[in-house]
């Protein structure tokens, strides 16, 4: 028995009868009758399952249940296929393409005044050297390229995608933002490695109160460990590499969790966000 019975075509009072007629004889089943009036619309949902084949390298390794698939989603007629990016011109007619992009900007600060406020923000800044003018250059969350051009500007390069264009609007604030300071402060490479210090000094500080505000008695231990006590069990947590040992498995995962969460509210941006 169809779940739907649409009756058209007849007269509006026999329609009527017949669907009552069919409501009476079908009210033990789930089948929805309608009679609907001339050039009225009628919706209906059909309910089915989508199943989607892995090929290429993708389908290499053989996959545990619940593990995570991640690729290109491509439907052919009815049927979908996901494949790894490099694999799109192998199995189809489509093909990938990367968008370099770049733009200059207006810059009368000091170069080393935007480079040390976005090592402030984000974990990796690192120095290279432009080959084609040999000037100052360094890359950021290594997704974004910024040289300094001659004439007071500065120039941004990056490949197109999601990511990247956040960083780009960050740095892009941030430019205009110092171009509208005055008076312009340089910051030289000692005071820089000072405030870093100071900063780092205020992190640890800040994480170790926090860390007593949700277990209580946390010490310093050796070797830059923190002896974290709660009920009778001892975790022991690497600050450094935020391992934590304790034969606790409760206290140790709590403790963790928490130094985790604290590290991302405190220290700067890190790669692996992206």
């Amino acid at each position: 028995m169809p779940p739907n019975i649409i009756l058209v075509h007849g007269e509006a009072k026999e329609m009527g009868k017949l669907k009552q007629k069919l409501i009476t004889q079908f009210a033990d089943r789930n089948t929805k009758i309608i009679s609907p009036k001339n050039c009225q619309s009628v919706e209906m949902y059909f309910y089915s399952e989508k199943m989607a084949k892995t090929i290429g390298r993708l389908a290499e390794n053989t996959l545990e249940v619940g593990e995570t698939v991640s690729g290109l989603l491509v439907k052919k007629a009815f049927t979908y296929q996901i494949m790894a990016p490099d694999d799109l011109h192998v199995f189809s007619q489509l093909s990938t393409a990367n968008i370099s992009q770049r733009i200059t900007i207006a810059y009368s600060g000091a170069f080393g005044v935007l480079k040390h406020k976005l090592k402030q923000i984000f974990e990796s800044v690192e120095s290279l050297l432009d080959e084609e003018s040999e000037g100052p250059a360094f890359r950021v969350h290594e997704r974004l390229t910024v040289k300094y051009e001659l004439e007071k500007h500065i120039s941004l390069h990056w490949r197109s995608d999601p990511i990247s264009d956040m960083v780009l609007d960050f740095v892009v604030a941030l430019v205009l933002n110092i171009s509208r300071e005055i008076p312009k402060v340089v910051v030289e490479s000692e005071e820089a490695t000072k405030t870093e210090e100071k900063n780092n000094k205020k992190a640890e500080k800040v994480i170790h109160a926090l860390l007593v505000s949700l277990f209580g008695d946390v010490k310093f231990g050796e070797n830059g460990k923190l002896v974290i006590s709660v009920d009778g069990n001892v975790a022991h947590l690497h600050k450094q590499s935020g391992n934590v040992e304790s034969e606790n498995e409760g206290l140790r995962e709590s403790v963790r969790v928490a130094f985790q969460r604290i590290q991302n509210a405190v220290k700067p941006i890190p790669l692996s966000v992206s």
